[in-house]
């Protein structure tokens, strides 16, 4: 039961960060804000990589997070891309996608099962983000031609694949997996973006920033990395507990979709909402089996 709490949390904390996110990009270049985002994430836990109970572990660790930076990084470029160009209440659905892929991923290769409850909580959860994603269509945006939409597309493609590797860096090695300390993986993974990101700030940006979009500071920003970091730190505390099934704690945390709905709504006053509102009512009817069939 812990570890579903904890991811709820992580979709609430989740929803908050896609409304800073959205805010932070409004009219600003992507790549310094992604930048100072990963800069931001580094400095929150750079005191707790310091612990003694933080191993670092040496190249045979190092290895398998430097992989996991690269795959969250190219979900955060796709993501950050279509969240400039598209309304906060679609891009929602369509990273809600994710835990379908998740789904097949965890039951192909981790052997997961799920109950009853569980699979109608799916399902609804599905077939209501598709419904709200189908709704994007009134809005004249076409899903085939956009490339943001392709980029949407791409960032929960990375994501569902950031997932599943997640469950195998921290499960135990007689389950099959890395068994690497969950404080490990998040501390550093976000050091090794912020120099990733730092050189593509410095070789691709910087020498045509007076050709492209300006960068302006928005204390959106380090709210950006605020929320990611405590959203993180419940999704890896939640992955790394027993009995905790990797498809249904990523279901969950595509929840966040009502909280980015919510605020698209009421504060960047989104279009189309009374379709959209009647499939997020699907989403909570899907969270609510989630929960039931957990218990």
């Amino acid at each position: 039961m812990t570890w579903l709490l904890l991811a709820f949390l992580s979709a609430a904390l989740l929803g908050l960060y896609d409304v800073c996110k959205k805010q932070a990009l409004k009219e600003n270049a992507v790549i310094p804000v992604l930048f100072l985002n990963t800069l931001f994430c580094s400095l929150i836990f750079l005191p707790l990589a310091l612990q003694p109970d933080v191993p670092f572990g040496g190249w045979a660790v190092q290895r398998y997070i430097v992989l996991k930076s690269l795959i969250v990084l190219a979900s955060w470029l796709c993501g950050y891309f279509g969240m400039k160009h598209l309304p906060l209440t679609l891009v929602g659905p369509i990273n809600a996608t994710r835990p379908v892929m998740v789904l097949l991923g965890a039951l192909l290769f981790f052997g997961e099962r799920l109950n009853l409850f569980q699979w109608v909580g799916v399902l609804l959860a599905i077939l209501s983000f598709y419904m709200l994603s189908r709704s994007g269509k009134r809005e004249g945006i076409d899903f085939r031609h956009n490339r943001w939409i392709l980029l949407t597309v791409m960032a929960a493609v990375f994501g569902a694949v950031s997932g599943l590797y997640d469950k195998f860096l921290m499960a135990a090695p007689e389950a099959g997996g890395v068994g690497l300390n969950r404080m490990t993986v998040q501390c550093y993974y976000n050091f090794y973006q912020c120099l990733i990101m730092g050189a593509m700030v410095m070789l691709l940006w910087w020498p045509k920033h007076e050709r492209t979009t300006p960068f302006r500071w928005d204390w959106a920003i380090p709210l950006i990395s605020l929320f990611l970091s405590a959203a993180d730190f419940a999704y890896f505390y939640s992955l790394s507990l027993d009995g905790a099934l990797v498809s249904v704690v990523s279901m969950v945390r595509r929840s966040s979709v009502i909280v980015s709905f919510l605020v698209g709504a009421i504060v960047f006053r989104e279009k189309n909402l009374r379709s959209k509102a009647i499939d997020l009512a699907l989403v909570i009817i899907g969270m609510i089996f989630l929960y039931l069939g957990t218990k």
